[in-house]
Formats: C-alpha cells, sequence, structure tokens
C-alpha cells in the first residue's frame, strides 16, 4: 500500500456499547472488519450528501475502552440486559451480547475524487461535514456520543500529505503526537510465522493454530532458582500481542443471487465462509514513521475465496531493516 494523499482525522470519539466480541474465539475490542465496514457505510452516506469521495483505509487509535463486564477471579461475565416480554406476554429470552464503550480517534484515508477543496476554510467544512455523518451511523455496532458537559471538544481536520520526504515526518511527529496517549492495533503475521518455525523445532508436527494459540495465552512456566521454584510468564515476543480476526475464507462455491435459500439478501451473490485469525498487536502512535502503519484495507483474493483485511506495519519495519 503507497503512503496516502489526504487524511481524515476524526478526534476523540466516544463510542457507547461497541460490540466487544470480534470473533467467535476472540473479545475485548471491535475487529477491524466492523471499522472497515462503517468506513464503506460513510462512503454510501457521503455518496448521498452530493459528496464524491472514499476511503480505502482506515485507522483507529484507542484512547480508553470500559468492558461492561463483571469480573469473578479469572473469569469475567458479560452485562447483559432484560428484554421485554415477547407477544404472548412470556419473559423473553436473553440474548448474550457483549458491548464496551470507547473513546476512539479514526484516521481515514480520503479519495476526494471530484471534490475540490482549495482552501482552508472548505477543508474544514468537509471534514465537519463527514463528521456530522458519522454521528448517524453505528461504529462498530456502538452509538456515537457528544462530548461530556465541561470537556473540550474536539474538531475533525484534514492533512494533505506533503510529497517531500522531510516535511511528510514531520507532518506525521506532529499528528502522533496528537494521538497520545492511545494505541493502535496492527497486524503481525510475521510474528505469527517466526513463532510458528520455533514451535516446528520443538515439534515437527505443529502448525499455525498451535503457534497461533501458543501466542493468545498467558505460558506459565517453572524455573529452578537454588533451592526453589520461581513461577514466571513465558514471553516470546516483545510487546503487548493480542489475537484478532482479519476476515473470511470460502468454505463453498460462490452461489448466484437467490439460489441459497432463507439468506438475508435475495439480490447478491451467497457464499459459506469461516473466520480469518492472525496476530495483532498494541502500539502507541509516536513508534509510527509512516501514515500506512496505522492503516487497514481491504486485500481481498478472489481466486483463493479469501476476504480479509491487511496492514503494511510488518512490511515497512521489513524495508527499514534492509
Amino acid at each position: 500500500m503507497t503512503e496516502p494523499n489526504t487524511l481524515l482525522i476524526l478526534p476523540r470519539l466516544r463510542i457507547q456499547n461497541a460490540n466487544a466480541i470480534s470473533g467467535n474465539l476472540t473479545w475485548g475490542f471491535p475487529a477491524m472488519t466492523a471499522f472497515v465496514g462503517m468506513s464503506h457505510a460513510l462512503e454510501r452516506k457521503c455518496a448521498a450528501a452530493g459528496l464524491k469521495v472514499s476511503f480505502p483505509a482506515i485507522g483507529v487509535v484507542c484512547h480508553h475502552h470500559e468492558a461492561q463486564v463483571t469480573q469473578g477471579g479469572y473469569q469475567r461475565s458479560f452485562h447483559l440486559t432484560r428484554n421485554p416480554v415477547d407477544k404472548t406476554g412470556k419473559t423473553a429470552a436473553i440474548v448474550e451480547e457483549g458491548r464496551i464503550h470507547l473513546e476512539l480517534s479514526l484516521i481515514l484515508e480520503v479519495d476526494l475524487q471530484d471534490e475540490r477543496l482549495s482552501g482552508k476554510a472548505e477543508q474544514a467544512a468537509f471534514a465537519q461535514q463527514v463528521a456530522d455523518l458519522i454521528a448517524t451511523l453505528r461504529v462498530a455496532g456502538g452509538t456515537v456520543q457528544p462530548a461530556m458537559p465541561g470537556q473540550r471538544e474536539h474538531h475533525p481536520w484534514l492533512i494533505n500529505v506533503d510529497e517531500d520526504v522531510d516535511i511528510r515526518k514531520k507532518q506525521l511527529r506532529r499528528l502522533t503526537r496528537q494521538l497520545l496517549p492511545g494505541f493502535a492495533l496492527v497486524l503481525r503475521s510475521d510474528l505469527l510465522q517466526q513463532h510458528l518455525e520455533v514451535k516446528q523445532q520443538q515439534d515437527p508436527d505443529a502448525d499455525l493454530l498451535d503457534a497461533w494459540l501458543d501466542l493468545s495465552r498467558l505460558n506459565h512456566e517453572c524455573r529452578q532458582v537454588e533451592d526453589s521454584v520461581e513461577w514466571i510468564i513465558r514471553r516470546d515476543h516483545p510487546g503487548w500481542l493480542v489475537p484478532i480476526p482479519v476476515g473470511f475464507a470460502a468454505l463453498s462455491e460462490l452461489y448466484d443471487a437467490g439460489q441459497v435459500e432463507a439468506a438475508r439478501d435475495q439480490t447478491t451473490p451467497f457464499r459459506f465462509v469461516e473466520g480469518l485469525y492472525s496476530i495483532g498487536q498494541w502500539l502507541s502512535p509516536h513508534r509510527f514513521e509512516r501514515f500506512n502503519d496505522f492503516l487497514w484495507y481491504v486485500d481481498n483474493r478472489l481466486d483463493t475465496g479469501t476476504y480479509r483485511l491487511n496492514n503494511d506495519y510488518s512490511l515497512n519495519q521489513q524495508d527499514k531493516e534492509f
């Protein structure tokens, strides 16, 4: 992915009751697919408002999170709502839903297409118009809330990324300082592959699932220290690593629209899929050296039936080493 030309910064959005269940194996923060889906919905909203723009990539910086859970020992339980009675007057079934309150900054790559924003006033008006449209959408299933009384109201702004390398670095440093304190999620599939190689040296039959599970948990090990035993948490890689869903893989052929009964949309081709998982890492924005380090984008491969997202942080790190 090349460096973006224009970025739209939507700072310090308060999101209430976002979806904390990112996949059937992971929870704790919404999946990046939810934010990319929101950007697609935003494109349609902009088109309806007469703005011919697209958002090829999106980055998310989390400043605060509050999972709606009750903790007892090592276990956590989601706070569930009591639903109204059904049409027969009986108590409705409880549907388990994971919710989380978030404070986020969204960084959207903007393709202005036919839009011409010549001055700062036009850029500010455009940024505010898009921010107003986002307030009407669900962000990862959550509702955008206004600023709390007495708190500073943050306004969106556009960044025209300069072609000069030195100026671009200054723009990036200024942006990352404005996003502090916070953490952004990046893709670290390279660490997953490295860990697989280590696991296969210990067990030739180990596969990617074994490596993924090993990186996804806290591995407690005991070590002999003189006459006593010390329990430690084994950390094979530095950093805040987490298991994340990154998309879907096909389980069936692509069926024509209307061919599968009871499909939600009878006008769109249909395919059965399963989730794809990888390893992500939470990083402070001040560690980024390129704008596309924290941007996620669609990287579908229709020939193999893969519908997934990608992020170039690990590729940029490899380029830096060489």
